[in-house]
């Protein structure tokens, strides 16, 4: 099958999900290639062929460098460099979901821990405190009161990265043991699973269970506009629950993991193979 527009999978580590997206390639008869982000490197000028490049690099600061550089070469990529920055800062991700006037749990972002302790005062206890940047819950601390804030904050301001310092905190959700993941691609939810857990993080890294949910229109739609409040192609978007059972969105992730769901789905809807059709697409409206 020739191409007009050639693709590629850019990917340090070929996980179940880019092994699952470069097999639907192969057995569509589709020429694709995988560039190891670890050997790739790019002179500024070069302006080769035009690819279309999903990013699937883990790394959030190679993923993010690596799609400016292809996109100054003139290839597409999937999600754009505009994107992954801004799904890659939680308070980035927060501010573009309430600009798109989406319900999110309320979030402020102290400049100093100093500052975030005055902002505890009216976001109230108990809070959550999280990284800028970072993923499978990784130091996501709870904070029910202040004497934990301050032990915390003391913490943060030990660290020795300046954006390290800066404090996002989010009020607490009291979520009924679950969080809600939906898998968004080209503009369509295709599917949800809920991510249950005993533990208040409810990351699959972390030890949730992965079960399907029930794809309502009132989910798809919400997740649908998440992903399109960050521009993000291809994305999954994590929703929470509160004590009402109101649905507010928590972030976006733009290199969905989705292995876990595809396993829940079964054979009925090809995650992987959607993701190709959307590439498709791209490249169709590339090449005219």
């Amino acid at each position: 099958m020739s191409r007009a527009v050639p693709f590629a999978v850019l990917a340090s580590r070929v996980r179940a999900s880019e092994k699952s997206i470069l097999e639907a390639f192969g057995r569509r008869g589709i020429a694709h290639r995988h560039i190891d982000s670890r050997e790739w490197w790019h002179q500024l000028g070069d302006r080769g062929p035009r690819p279309i490049v999903l990013n699937r690099e883990i790394g959030l600061a190679r993923a993010t460098y690596a799609a400016h550089a292809l996109e100054s070469a003139g290839a597409t990529v999937v999600n754009s460099a505009r994107a992954t920055e801004l799904c890659g800062d939680k308070w980035r991700t927060s501010a573009a979901l309430v600009e798109a006037g989406l319900p999110t749990p309320r979030t402020a972002l102290g400049l100093t821990p100093e500052a975030a302790l005055t902002a505890l005062e009216t976001i109230g206890y108990p809070a959550v405190v999280k990284p800028l940047q970072g993923s499978w819950g990784r130091l996501v601390a709870a904070l029910p009161d202040r004497q934990t804030a301050e032990t915390v904050l003391e913490y943060v301001a030990a660290l020795p990265s300046p954006q390290a310092r800066i404090v996002y905190l989010q009020e607490w959700m009291a979520k009924p043991g679950r969080d809600i993941r939906v898998v968004v691609v080209g503009g369509e939810a295709l599917a949800a699973t809920y991510r249950r857990s005993e533990d208040w993080r409810t990351n699959v890294a972390r030890g949730a269970v992965s079960e399907l949910c029930t794809l309502t229109p009132d989910i798809a739609k919400l997740a649908v506009m998440a992903a399109q409040a960050v521009e993000a192609e291809i994305a999954g978007v994590d929703l929470i629950e509160d004590e009402t059972g109101e649905v507010l969105v928590l972030e976006v992730n733009h290199g969905v993991e989705f292995s876990g769901l595809q396993q829940a789905l079964g054979d009925t809807v090809s995650v992987a193979d959607r993701i190709v059709d959307h590439l498709l697409t791209k490249s169709r409206s590339c090449s005219e």
